[in-house]
């Protein structure tokens, strides 16, 4: 970046990129303050709601795997069109959703459609700059991704409120649209496409093979996912936290989500800065401890009734704030080693993250929460299990580590 226009151009792919980063996060959290709204419109509770919330990651996480393959093999733009387009028939779908089961096919759908986006922009990180960058961009494109609890909750609750949960959909699928429009305006197709690629099953599960076997791979995006699913588990639990017990409204709870928020936001810009000086294999532990400390005391005063609202807010701000610093450092060290394979690096990546989030989602979904007990637990259990997954895995990896942060290259103790 050495003239203006470098620079114009860098901030422009920022910004493209987070917002396909964003998609899937932004169809989560903006219909989360419609949870009552839809369940007496479809004649059930909030908490069956929670399994639309579910189909969507189990979507998002199974349609990552489809997409990593397509993207090696056809470039990166075009399965992205397809999968945007795919988004916006389900939104528009949604819209229409009379039944419980027809709104937890669509958002299944939808996710498959959003999870291209997702997919895409991790791998076309990889491709556009170099690895000593990759976990800086991972912190702006989270810059990008935070607006989307912060706005999204509290702009579905007044559109809620005003028009109905229906207008919800409407809104994400002009979203879409918008992310269409600008990807295929000014977004470069940023990898050749492979033609040696098959597209066979047996091909397609040895290149996921392949990306599994590799020690660096497989030891952070454990890290990363195990790590990184607590956050799944605080939004789906946190509609009956705070609307069920601590009787918030569909507005209030928007921005007391969006306030949460904050702290995942700026953990991300506090990495950027800590990545002049750390490198991200140095970041990523501590940060789980903080996110393993902060979860024990919040089992604690949960399990002894101690909690307040302002005490629950405070406990988990400062869990969202580790689980912030966490995310970018985990996905650009697991997607460091690859150059040919970047996409289904990308797509297996997303698949365990996610695939995690939609079971400890679920599990939340199904119990009828009376206390946070257990939303403390579900928040607490993956950061000690990421951290045990860390240390077990990096004695495996061996002598060197491509490592993004001061340098590409470090030794490991």
């Amino acid at each position: 970046m050495h003239n203006e226009y470098t620079r114009t151009r860098y901030v422009y792919l920022i910004l493209i990129l987070g917002s396909l980063t964003a998609l899937g996060p932004f169809s989560i959290d903006m219909y989360l303050p419609g949870f009552p709204a839809i369940a007496k419109d479809l004649g059930t509770d909030a908490s069956s709601i929670a399994y639309s919330l579910s189909s969507f990651f189990i979507g998002i996480s199974a349609g990552q795997l489809l997409y990593g393959p397509l993207l090696d093999r056809f470039g990166r733009k075009k399965p992205l069109y397809i999968g945007l387009v795919l988004y916006i028939l389900a939104s528009v779908g949604c819209v229409y959703a009379s039944t419980l089961n027809s709104l937890i096919v669509l958002r299944f759908v939808q996710a498959i459609g959003s999870c291209a986006a997702t997919v895409a922009s991790v791998a076309m990180v990889r491709d556009l700059f170099p690895i000593k960058e990759n976990a800086r961009v991972f912190a702006l494109l989270m810059l990008v991704l935070g607006t989307s609890p912060m706005i999204a909750p509290t702009v579905g609750s007044y559109i809620t409120s005003a028009f109905g949960w229906h207008a919800v959909f409407v809104v994400l699928s002009i979203i879409g649209a918008l992310v269409l429009l600008a990807t295929i305006i000014g977004l470069p197709e940023s990898y050749k496409p492979d033609t040696s690629m098959s597209l066979k099953p047996r091909p397609i599960i040895n290149n996921f093979i392949q990306v599994l076997t590799e020690p660096q791979f497989y030891t952070y995006a454990f890290t990363g996912a195990i790590g990184f699913s607590g956050l799944f588990a605080y939004v789906s639990g946190s509609p009956q936290i705070f609307m069920n017990i601590y009787k918030l409204t569909d507005k209030q709870y928007g921005w007391v989500f969006a306030g949460l928020s904050v702290g995942f936001i700026g953990a991300g810009q506090v990495n950027s800065f800590l990545l002049r000086r750390f490198e991200s294999r140095q970041i990523v532990p501590i940060t789980l401890m903080g996110q393993a400390i902060s979860g024990l005391i919040f089992v604690f005063c949960a399990w002894n009734d101690l909690l307040n609202l302002p005490g629950i807010i405070a406990l988990l701000f400062i869990n969202l704030a580790f689980c912030g610093c966490l995310n970018p450092n985990t996905a650009a060290l697991s997607i460091a080693p690859f150059d040919k394979n970047a996409g289904s690096a990308s797509a297996l990546m997303g698949a365990l993250q996610l695939g995690l989030g939609a079971l400890i989602s679920t599990l939340i979904s199904a119990w009828h929460m009376s206390t946070p007990t257990p939303l403390a637990i579900a928040m607490c259990v993956p950061a000690i299990l990421a951290m045990i997954v860390l240390m077990t895995g990096r004695k495996r990896i061996g002598n060197t580590v491509t490592s993004p942060g001061k340098s590409e290259a470090v030794m490991v103790h």
